[in-house]
C-alpha cells in the first residue's frame, strides 16, 4: 500500500516535496537529499505527517 508523504527541508524547515512511498518496503521515515529552492542548494529533507 503506498502513502502520500511530504519532505521537508532540515535546514529551513520549509515543506518542499510531496511523493509516495511504499510502507512495506520503507517502515521507517525517508530521508533524502534533494534541492531546496529557499536554501538555493542541495540539503537533507526528512519526511514529516
Amino acid at each position: 500500500m503506498r502513502v502520500n508523504i511530504t519532505l521537508a527541508c532540515t535546514e529551513c524547515k520549509q515543506r518542499n516535496y510531496n511523493m509516495t512511498k511504499d510502507k512495506k518496503n520503507h517502515p521507517d521515515r525517508m530521508e533524502t537529499k534533494k534541492y531546496c529552492r529557499f536554501c538555493k542548494k542541495h540539503t537533507t529533507h526528512k519526511e514529516t505527517k
